[in-house]
């Protein structure tokens, strides 16, 4: 989202709306744009509870909307403010669970799907899985996310040494909130064959659960819970290998590999229904295994071990994959493609509009 809005500021006027973190409407100039955010009143099953947001849109009267879903507070918005405009949809992924959230919110989440002029999927193969998007499939189109990748700096390297002299040269790094779609109980389970060192960064319910498999599995000895981290560039140059070992559509595009991939590490993924085998490819980038297979994982993480040049070439070959196809540059480029061609449909609807009242007011 930063890296969306602030490559739209260069031609757009750009205003956000965003659930904030107290009661109190708080506005902000940020990366160009004008963040507006709004008073939030706790969550319910995840969702920010946003009773104002209706009356913002209705406020900014805006010439287009684009929505991040999955959001149903956003939807109910859309709805009770009444908005007709052009609408464009950004669908992460869709609502897993939550069965009772849904059957409040499935009507006004899908009849702003059905207003949508364009929803954008973000991989192909989410697109082709999901039903969530079956029913609006004519008008999505595809537009991965891009980031913007970090230019690696003389601390970088000091840090990255300094990492590799603290758990040796052999190092396997996973990132993620330690969350069971994640999959990271098969790759701790992997690392029983694996000679090396795991470092997994990112905190969760999980943790103590893991911890606690680690121990079972005998190797608590080579796996390195590091908690939240804040800078992973050093993560990225020290290890050998990138795991993203997630086991549900509910990894529906998996950017952390995507950040692997610019470093120049091979990726070793899983081939989920969803856009995370899309992004590293098999056999190019890296190794893309069935999910919750330990043993397969550990078979992909010693053959990219075992092959130095192998590494060399899916990590270069990840790093021209990420600049060519996953820069935010395109992203904002494509995506303001998209918002060109819904107000240019809406403009034409409005022009057959108005030609066939005139000529019903001549008739008359």
């Amino acid at each position: 989202m930063r890296d969306l809005v602030s490559g739209l500021t260069v031609s757009k006027n750009v205003q956000v709306i965003a659930a904030g973190d107290s009661i109190r409407r708080h506005v902000e100039q940020r990366d160009g744009a004008t963040i507006v955010r709004v008073p939030t009143f706790g969550a319910v099953a995840s969702m920010p509870v946003t009773p104002t947001l209706p009356w913002e849109l209705m406020r900014v009267r805006p010439e287009l909307v684009h929505v991040q879903v999955p959001n149903p507070g956003a939807a109910l918005a859309i709805c009770l403010a009444g908005y007709r405009g052009p609408l464009v949809i950004t669908h992460h992924s869709d609502t897993l669970g939550r069965k009772c959230l849904k059957r409040f919110s499935d009507p006004f989440v899908n009849e702003m799907m059905r207003r949508a002029d364009r929803i954008i999927a973000t991989s192909h193969r989410y697109l082709e899985s999901s039903p969530e998007l079956a029913p609006f499939k004519s008008k999505c189109k595809v537009i991965p996310m891009g980031i913007d990748f970090e230019v690696e700096a003389d601390a970088t390297i000091v840090e990255s040494e300094k990492i590799v002299r603290q758990y040796g040269p052999r190092i396997v790094l996973a990132v993620g909130r330690l969350v069971g779609y994640k999959g990271f109980i098969y790759l701790i389970e992997a690392m029983r064959k694996v000679d090396a060192t795991l470092l997994l960064a990112g905190t969760g319910p999980l943790e103590r659960e893991l911890k606690g498999a680690a121990e079972g599995f005998g190797v608590n000895g080579k796996v390195e819970f590091l908690g939240r981290v804040d800078h992973l560039q050093g993560y990225y140059r020290a290890s050998s290998v990138f795991v993203l070992p997630s086991i549900s559509r509910a990894e529906a595009f998996g950017l952390v590999q995507l950040e692997a991939m610019a470093a120049g590490l091979p990726v070793v993924n899983t081939n989920l229904e969803s856009g995370a085998p899309e992004i590293s490819i098999d056999g190019v980038t890296g190794m893309t295994v069935a999910p919750a297979d330990a043993d397969g994982l550990a078979r992909a993480i010693n053959a990219l071990l075992a092959d130095p040049e192998l590494r060399r070439r899916m990590g270069e070959a990840g790093k021209v994959r990420a600049r060519q196809e996953f820069a935010p540059e395109l992203m904002v480029r494509r995506t303001v493609e998209l918002y060109e061609e819904v107000l240019d449909e809406r403009r034409g609807e409005s022009s057959v509009e108005n030609r066939t009242a005139t000529a019903s007011q001549l008739r008359e």
